[in-house]
């Protein structure tokens, strides 16, 4: 395996993803929507998914007049969906495509920047439904598309939070803790079983709404743009990372 400094500094052959079928879900913004314009760039039909249709047109809009392969759009709010959903997902995918060979988890929500102790319930609840248990769902509900790809890739999204606990982060950081521990499980269960791999990304400090919102202090113009981090990304959805499973990559590593 390439060490993460290698694997930032990727170069992918224009044709990495051609023919592959990748869903990203929060395709609409940010790194989702980065992550879209970069693997159809590369070859990949990429499935739109997010819960804001008019910004999932745009990123539509943008693909095809790149002459990239037509994209589809598939909205979904990750918030209320339920397994029927994700099941009724599956059967749409299987049946236009026949197969799953990426699966992008890129959706997510902050919630509070305040001490445990003040955090409210409902808010907690929401964090950990989208950013854990709507990733699980999703993940074991495709598993028969991605059991169809002779090479799928499975991309959960960390943080640095969910390695090391810090104050204030609250749900955030404890659901990027499940993360890293449900990609091992994942990675472990599935090692060796069949076509499907599993890993997660640490994008770093990025360029995102997200980011302004957990600083609003910040000057944006300080940090890297989500384009500059798809060469982790690309990799992870490509061939050359077959061999790669359960590991917590870094896409802006201290060098």
């Amino acid at each position: 395996m390439l060490s993460a400094i290698e694997i930032a500094a990727y170069q992918p052959s224009p044709t990495l993803l051609m023919g592959r079928v990748i869903l990203i879900t929060g395709a609409g913004d940010g790194i989702g929507k980065a992550a879209a314009l970069s693997a159809s760039a590369h070859g990949a039909t990429v499935i739109l998914a997010g819960r804001t249709v008019a910004k999932l047109e745009k990123v539509y809009d943008q693909i095809v007049a790149a002459g990239a392969p037509e994209p589809v759009i598939y909205p979904i709010d990750l918030m209320g969906a339920t397994r029927d959903d994700y099941d009724e997902l599956c059967g749409h995918i299987s049946e236009q495509f026949g197969r799953l060979d990426g699966l992008l988890h890129n959706a997510g929500i902050l919630g509070q920047r305040t001490p445990l102790s003040n955090y409210r319930d409902d808010v907690w609840d929401k964090v950990l439904k989208v950013n854990v248990t709507a990733g699980f769902q999703m993940t074991q509900a495709l598993m028969p598309a991605l059991e169809q790809s002779d090479d799928a890739s499975v991309i959960f999204t960390s943080s640095g939070v969910g390695r090391v606990g810090r104050a204030f982060w609250g749900a955030y950081a404890v659901s990027k803790f499940a993360v890293e521990g449900m990609v091992q499980v994942w990675a472990a269960e599935l090692d060796g079983v069949g076509p499907v791999r599993v890993n997660c990304i640490n994008p770093g400090a990025t360029r995102t709404g997200m980011r302004m919102q957990a600083f609003p202090a910040e000057d944006p113009n300080s940090l890297v743009t989500a384009a500059e981090i798809m060469p982790t990304y690309l990799y992870l959805l490509g061939g050359d990372s077959k061999a790669v499973n359960g590991q917590s990559i870094d896409a802006q590593p201290r060098r």
